[in-house]
This record gives C-alpha cells, structure tokens and sequence, in this order.
C-alpha cells in the first residue's frame, strides 16, 4: 500500500472561501427578513435562507474537492452527494429557525451553532463518502477528524452570535451581516480543509488518469454556474421583496401616491433645493357625509377618482402626496403666490366636475389651504401647520374655496387651541358656566311663555366667550355632551324654581346637538334631569336643527319618539335655512317651528315676506305651533303677527338674561303672583365635573 499526497489548487481554494461567504450572506441577508415576517411568509423566509445557506456549503464542500489533486480519478456516487445537501439544507434550517426569535438568548445561539456544525460536518464526511477513486482507500485521523467538528462548531456559534447580537441596530446590520457571512465561509472552509486534514489516501496500484484533469474542470464549471445561479435567484428575491417593502412603505395602498413617509423624504429635498415654492393642503368638504350614506367603499373610489385628477397637474416641479383620508398635500416647486392661488383653482375646478362612482352621480367640492416657502415656514413643521390652518379657514368660510395663509389666521388658530385647552379645564373643574334665558312672548296674551335657555362662558382671564367660539369647539372634541347635560340640568331646575317662588308656569328650550343622539344617552339624560328638578315633562322643550336631522334621520326620529312618549316637546330651530325639511317635515315628530332669524331680518324684501307667509301656512296646515327668531323692529313684530305667527324672539321683547335677571324681568312685569324674598338666588350651581 502506497499513501498518495495531494496538492491544492489556490485559486480553486479562493473561489471556494468566495462562495461560501457570498451565500452565508445572502442566506443571512434572507433571514434577516424572518424579523419582519409573520405567519406562513415567516417559514417561507426560513426555509428560502435554509436552501441558499445549505446549498452554498454543499457547493463550497465540493469546489473544495475539486481543488484537491491525487492525479487520479475521482467520480462522486449521487446518493450520498444527493444526501450530503439535504444534510447541509435541514441542519441550516434548524439552526435558523433556533436563533431567529425575537427574543433570543446564549443557550437558544449555542445550541443553533452546535446544530450548524453538526450539520456542516455531517455534510462533508456525507460528500467525502460519495468520493470514489478506484484502487484506493481513505482513513482518518480522530484528532483532526475532531478539530474539524470543532471548528465548525465554534465559528458557526460566533457567526450566529454576531448576527443576533446586531440585528436591532439598523447602522451596523449590513457590517454584522458581513462579518457573519465571513465567518460561516471560514467555518465552512475550516472545517472542510481540516477535515481534509484528517484523511490519508492509501492507493495498491497507483496510477495517473490523463483525463482526471478535465473531468474535473467540467465539474468545477457546473458547480460554479449552480452556486451562481442560486445566488443570483436569492439576491433578486431580496431585491424584489425590498421593492415591494419600499412600495408599501412609501406609496398609499389604495391611491399609489406617496405618502405621508414619503413626503418627509421629498420636503427635504424640496427645502434643500428650492429657494422658494406653494405648499398645498387639500380636503374633500363632502368625503364624511359620502362615507356615511353610500359607504366605506365607494368613499375609497371617490378618494382614487380625486388623486387621479390631482396626479394628472403633476410634474417635475409639482408632487402630490395623499397623507390621509381624504386629504392630499401638494408642493409647488418655485411657485409663488399667484401661481399657488392658479393651481387652488384649477385643483377646484377638476374637484367640482361630477364624479361617477358605482352608478352614483357625485358631486363634490374640496378647501385649500396655500402656505408660501419661505414667507410662511422654512421647515417641514411649520409649512404643514400653517396649510393646515389656511385650509380649515376655507372650510369655515364656506368650503369649495382655498384660502392663503396669514397672521391672523395664525392668531385664530392659536386662540382656538388655548380655548379648547382651557374649555377642558373648565369642563373638568366646573364653575366658569351660566345659563341664560331668552323670552318667548305671546302677543296674544301680552306676557312670556318660556324661555330658551343659553349657555355662556365666563372665562377667568378673557371673559365672557361668544357661544359662536367655544360651541364648535365643543361640538368637535365631544365636550358639549358634558356641557348639554350641566344646561339641561340648570334649566329644569331654575324653569321649576320659578314656579315655585310664585312667578308662574313657564316651559324652557334647551338647544341639543348631533352629538347628544350619536351618544344614544339622550333620552336618559332628560329623564334624569327631570326627576331631579321635578319639572313636568310637557314643560320642557328640545330644539333640533336641520343639520341634525339629515344627519341620521331615522335614528333621531326613534329617538324624538321616545322622548315624546314621555311627554317631552321638540322644536326645529332655524327652519328655512337648510334644504331638508320640506320634504320631511311631516315625518319628523316635532311641535314648533322656528322662522330661522335670516328671514326676520330681511323681511323688508318682498320675497322674504312671501317665504315668511309660507312657512308659517304650511306649519299651520301641519298643525305646528310658530315661533318667529331675531325680531327686533316693530315692524317685523307687526308683520308676523298679521300673517298668523304670535309668539315672538328677539331683542324687542328681551335679551337673554342669567336667572336672577329674569326674576327681576318677570317682576317688573307683574308676572309674580307672591312676594319673592330679595336677593333670592336662582342660580343653582350643581358643581361637580362635567362627565357623561
């Protein structure tokens, strides 16, 4: 028996360390999207970095061979070579599966570098067996036959270890990764080369195959071109997916257009490039009410038929972005001023064609909110603020305009945001509200039969806030629930406390909102209030308006019903100013009507009279008591009164007045019919916060 030397070709060795480090990376670079995965994707991911893990120590193992010359023949059986990568596949899979938690401790990393090793060992003395030479014999030394299962133990639990300990630091994730694919390529390679190592050729009848040579560089051209092509596959996954990932981070699902990410990117450069530009801040006015009506879906259409009217005006120097909803910001490269307010129009005029959506006809409007770089914000923060407030400038002028933003905006808006806070504060701690009360006067009878009651703000340091201020600010955020249920509560109590003090019977108005019925405590916050106060059901009344009927309609009749069966009234308020009621009047279960104050104002034009005269016929076909609004003339007093209505509002017969006021009103007027101790309080304070 002879034992045969071999020698190494360098380079083949080279190429061999090349490709298993460039497929530790890649399978690591794979698995690294094991992090951000869930459910089955997950597995996939595992699996994916298994194969390309596996397959590329296979691959290294027998580009190894290759480089190793005995000048002899070597052909590889396909079974055991076959069996030697799934061994490398499935000890890749386990070892991944281990370690890829997301909380991963030293044990769980030992253990996936032990399987590792085992399954890289495994792999190679699996491929060494597949190894056929005629004529000769293989035997291995146990020490270097250990030191190899060591090594490769050893430098895949370090590899392992570094690519966990790295992963949540975004900064070194690709240096981690690298220095763990170098080190998988160094464990692959260690171990095969001392494994190597560890085996003697013992040959009976030596012998030199001229064709060995070329076999082997055939072999080495199909193993390489395999290695190649699985990391090309591998790479244009992870291309692929990281596309997808960026679409998905930085595109709007529905629309396409970039979102609000993506506009953090962009504005940077915008701010960066650009010495000047329009920031434009758009919102549908009627996206709420369609989302209502029709539903979410056709909401969704409406929104993609909008952002491809909006998309069509953009350009190289004009970008638009959806960032929610159905708002949409645009910024104007180098516009200024007027061509910003071009741009509003012609945003609007694209809003205002009709849209046909599922065998809707829609129409729409949208308001625009114009913020100037540098004029009005240098930064992101500040541009975005200030379109922001421009555009609900435009919505509380009307809608279906745009608006350039200006100081006194800024002032509005900063006003607003300190009378919310401080509306909270008063809401929570109570003792800055009051109620007032508004005559209603029977020119019949020549007295008042009631009163609408008003809330106002006392405010600490600002004094008393118009209802026109602090109301929709409540009405937005939710508060005027807490605040109905203290002016409810107040007037029950103050309407029964007159009555009891001997200035006779009267019946109190409490103004509601659509927040009260989408509360469904409506009903139980009058009840309450009304066995507290102990005031006759059928003397309290409730105004609703037109916009709260339209609203839900079905559910606030439900809900007016209920309270009629207890004997509770109802009242529409500012009747003639929506486009609803006409057609619904009879369906709505209300007693009064109120003659909306526009009408009384500009009663002296002829067709105002004549919208007057019909309102008031037709609420007395329906068998509707009239109350007229905003009378302040004699002449309109006199008008009313000719065409039916005799129960009057307004400053004519009296401002709105606090309870000790009114006691005062009711004196002078001869209403009481005992004697009121003086300085009576009328003004009950419940205290207490302001919860629902």
């Amino acid at each position: 028996m002879v034992m045969l030397h071999g020698t190494y070709n360098i380079g083949i060795v080279l190429l061999s360390f090349l490709i298993a480090t460039l497929s530790s990376f890649s399978a690591l670079n794979m698995i690294g999207r094991v992090w951000r995965s869930r459910g089955r994707s997950r597995w996939g991911w595992i699996a994916s970095g298994a194969i390309v893990m596996g397959s590329g120590i296979w691959s290294m193992h027998f580009v190894g061979m290759l480089a190793f010359h005995l000048n002899l023949p070597i052909t590889f059986d396909a079974e055991p070579t076959a069996l030697s990568m799934l061994a490398s596949i499935f000890a890749s899979f386990i070892a991944f599966y281990i370690t890829q938690r997301e909380q991963i401790r030293l044990g769980r990393i030992a253990i996936g570098g032990l399987v590792m090793g085992a399954g890289i060992s495994a792999m190679h003395y699996i491929g060494m067996a597949a190894v056929s030479i005629p004529g000769v014999t293989m035997n291995y030394d146990p020490f270097y036959w250990t030191l190899s299962v060591l090594v490769a133990i050893a430098v895949s639990y370090a590899a392992l270890f570094i690519m966990n300990r790295f992963r949540s630091g975004l900064q070194g994730l690709f240096l981690s990764k690298m220095v763990a694919a170098v080190l998988m390529g160094l464990a692959v390679c260690g171990m095969h080369y001392t494994g190597m190592a560890s085996v003697t050729f013992w040959c009976s009848v030596p012998s030199i195959a001229d064709a060995a040579e070329d076999n082997n560089i055939y072999l080495l051209g199909i193993v390489t071109l395999s290695i190649a092509t699985l990391l090309l596959v591998s790479w244009g996954a992870m291309f692929i997916d990281r596309a997808f990932l960026e679409r998905m981070a930085y595109k709007d699902q529905l629309t396409g257009l970039p979102n609000r990410y993506e506009l953090s990117r962009r504005f940077e450069s915008f701010l960066s490039q650009s010495s000047r530009g329009a920031i434009l801040f758009i919102d549908i006015d009627q996206f709420k009410s369609i989302n209502d009506t029709l539903g979410h879906d056709i909401g969704d259409l409406l929104v993609l038929d909008a952002s491809r009217r909006f998309e069509a005006l953009a350009n190289k120097q004009l970008m638009v972005f959806r960032i929610g909803g159905d708002e949409f910001l645009l910024i104007a490269e180098g516009a200024d001023q007027t061509q910003a307010q071009r741009l509003a129009q012609r945003l609007l005029s694209r809003i205002n064609q009709p849209f046909y959506i599922e065998g809707n006809e829609l129409f729409v409007s949208c308001s625009i909110g114009i913020a100037l770089y540098p004029e009005h914000g240098s930064d992101r923060s500040s541009l975005m603020r200030s379109a922001d407030a421009a555009m609900y400038e435009a919505k509380a002028a009307g809608k279906n305009r745009s608006e350039l933003f200006n100081p006194d905006i800024q002032e509005r808006l900063l006003r607003r945001m300190q009378l919310e806070n401080d509306l909270r504060k008063a809401m929570e701690y109570g003792g800055q509200f009051i109620v007032h009360y508004q005559p209603k006067w029977d020119t019949r009878l020549g007295r008042p039969i009631g009163f609408e009651a008003l809330v106002r703000w006392n405010h600490p340091e600002l004094g008393i806030v118009a209802p026109s201020e602090f109301i929709p600010i409540a009405e937005e955020t939710g508060m005027i629930v807490g605040l109905s249920r203290f002016v409810l509560r107040q007037a029950c109590r103050d309407c029964i406390g007159w009555e009891r003090s001997g200035l006779g019977m009267y019946t109190v108005s409490v103004n509601t909102s659509v927040r009260l019925f989408d509360s469904q405590i409506l009903f139980e916050m009058v009840k309450e209030c009304l066995q507290e106060s102990r005031l006759p059901s059928d003397r309290l009344e409730l105004e609703i308006t037109e916009s709260i009927v339209i609203h839900d309609m079905n559910e606030v009749i439900r809900q007016l019903n209920q309270l009629r069966e207890i004997g509770v009234k109802a009242s529409m308020d500012d009747f003639g100013a929506g486009y609803s009621s006409l057609g619904s009047l009879d369906l709505i279960p209300i007693d009064t009507v109120k003659i909306d104050r526009l009408f009384i104002s500009q009663s002296h034009i002829p067709a105002r009279r004549a919208i007057i005269r019909t309102i008031i016929t037709l609420a007395q076909q329906l068998n509707l008591e009239i109350v007229a609004e905003g009378v302040e003339e004699e002449e309109q007093v006199e008008l009313l009164t000719e065409a039916g209505c005799f129960i009057i509002q307004g400053y004519y017969f009296g401002r709105p007045m606090s309870a000790p006021q009114i006691v005062a009103y009711l004196k002078e007027l001869g209403c009481a019919e005992l004697e009121v101790a003086a300085g009576a309080d009328y003004d009950i304070d419940i205290g207490g916060k302001w919860s629902i």
